[in-house]
């Protein structure tokens, strides 16, 4: 049986790319801003203009698109319902939305400017729809949490665990830090009723690691039991931190 996992970020290129390979895996409510996902879902199919009639792979296991401002809280808390009224379950929360703004402290206004977006983008919004979730789904039904492995996986960065210096990511890797401390204390209390919460934290894809590499490491997160974890990955392989 598919598990059915809640996407934020589903146009990027993660979220692109997990849609893609695991799509007949999952059932996925990829949850977009502006750009539709670019994977078959209810609102479009791929067609072969050569053979209109033919079907086709990429159409086999698609996705449910749910277009949403999540800044605003009403849409976070519509983005659950219509997720549960679609699946009547959420089994895989996966926190890919992401915003960043690069640029040294002192040089520009923008990275000051931009500082509140990222933080509300990159762990609030992360911390609003777990508990949204839990409380909405998950909170009393420890025993079911506990069969259908439930979790949450969200995702990090190397920048949240190592300074890369000249690059202007003082925001950015503050954010993602402050994200991987979150997922700390989500971990420690959603065990109360058997869900898990991990951390994926990639160097930068595609370039020096594959997305599809990244996108795997959310699947591996999922299909596992560790809980209070980071997954660092590069270029040199995984590890836990």
């Amino acid at each position: 049986m598919k598990k059915v996992c809640l996407l934020t970020g589903a146009s990027g290129k993660l979220g692109t790319a997990f849609c893609r390979l695991h799509a007949d895996k999952y059932h996925i409510v990829g949850v977009y801003r502006r750009r539709h996902p670019d994977v078959a879902s209810q609102l479009q199919s791929f067609v072969n203009p050569l053979s209109p009639e033919k079907t086709l792979e990429e159409n086999e296991h698609p996705i449910y698109a749910v277009q949403a401002e999540l800044t605003d809280d009403r849409e976070l808390e519509r983005v659950v319902e219509l997720a549960l009224a679609r699946y009547d379950r959420i089994d895989l929360l996966v926190n890919a939305a992401v915003h960043s703004v690069w640029s040294p402290i002192l040089d520009s206004p923008r990275l000051l400017e931009s500082a509140g977006t990222q933080f509300n983008t990159n762990v609030i919004i992360p911390l609003k729809l777990a508990a949204l979730v839990a409380r909405m789904f998950w909170r009393d039904r420890e025993e079911e949490n506990l069969k259908f492995n439930r979790n949450v996986v969200n995702v990090s960065s190397m920048a949240g665990v190592r300074v890369y210096r000249g690059v202007g990511q003082s925001v950015y890797s503050a954010s993602k830090a402050a994200l991987n401390q979150l997922t700390y204390h989500l971990a420690d209390e959603f065990k109360a009723f058997g869900v898990r919460v991990n951390a994926t934290a990639p160097n930068a894809f595609p370039r020096i690691v594959s997305t599809e590499s990244v996108a795997q490491t959310i699947v591996r997160l999922d299909s596992g039991l560790l809980s209070g974890k980071i997954l660092v990955l590069d270029s040199d392989g995984v590890r836990f931190v």
